[in-house]
């Protein structure tokens, strides 16, 4: 993942992302997203999935006292170490199977809570702002993220969005091939959702807590943000659960 490539924006009042090339084992072009929101208080939440460096360092310590660190699934842990490195005051919070990832074995980082772990409909202390849900019948054990003021969904690999345009904006496009025909309204999008929804009844629970969220745009991990319409894009995406 090139950090030299990131781009900076701040999407809507509060609520800043931070998109940097990154491919699949150096071929399959994916992009990463890491987004950060200050909270009515002041604190700042961070959904951390790309690089710390400078650039991203400077515009977060600007956004306020990072309070939460947040893993989002058991694939996006590989920058929570250097996060909590930086910012030794925040509490992680993750899931459980990110736990026995190597990277976080190795470094020793200690989880300050965990979906899969804690009780049902444990809070965390940034709810006001912050609702979510824990997909627990999904392969990757992800969470769904809603920060209402903005009605904005934040996801890591529950919903994809190619190509990752502004993720490679700043690396000269997009390589390989655009990952056109993968978006939210495909066919191979439904298809690979529903395959890695391993508990089908967990997966029509979660999914239709989140329908039932107040959001009309989505942050993704991967691919471009939907700045709009992100209720219908969802729906569709989740409608074999959802019917």
């Amino acid at each position: 993942m090139s950090a030299s490539h990131c781009v900076i924006r701040e999407v809507t009042k509060d609520v800043w992302t931070f998109s940097c090339p990154f491919s699949v084992m150096n071929i399959f072009p994916v992009g990463g997203r890491s987004t950060a929101i200050k909270l009515r208080d002041g604190d700042v939440w961070i959904l951390a999935s790309t690089p710390l460096n400078g650039p991203t360092k400077a515009k977060i310590k600007e956004l306020g006292p990072v309070r939460w660190i947040i893993g989002a699934d058991m694939y996006h842990h590989l920058f929570l170490p250097e996060y909590k490195k930086e910012f030794p005051e925040a509490r992680v919070i993750a899931v459980e199977a990110a736990k026995a990832r190597k990277e976080v074995v190795a470094s020793g980082l200690k989880f300050d809570g965990a979906w899969g772990e804690d009780p049902a409909h444990t809070t965390y202390g940034f709810e006001d702002d912050i609702e979510h849900c824990y997909f627990s019948g999904f392969h990757n054990k992800d969470v769904a993220f809603l920060h209402k003021p903005s009605r904005t969904l934040i996801q890591a690999d529950l919903l994809f969005n190619f190509p990752a345009r502004e993720q490679y904006s700043l690396a000269g496009g997009t390589p390989f091939f655009s990952w056109s025909s993968w978006n939210p309204f495909s066919w191979a999008n439904r298809k690979t959702v529903w395959w890695l929804g391993q508990d089908k009844e967990a997966m029509r629970r979660d999914a239709k807590t989140v329908t039932q969220w107040d959001f009309d745009r989505i942050i993704p991990c991967h691919g471009d943000v939907i700045e709009t319409g992100g209720k219908k894009t969802w729906t569709e995406a989740y409608k074999d659960f959802l019917g």
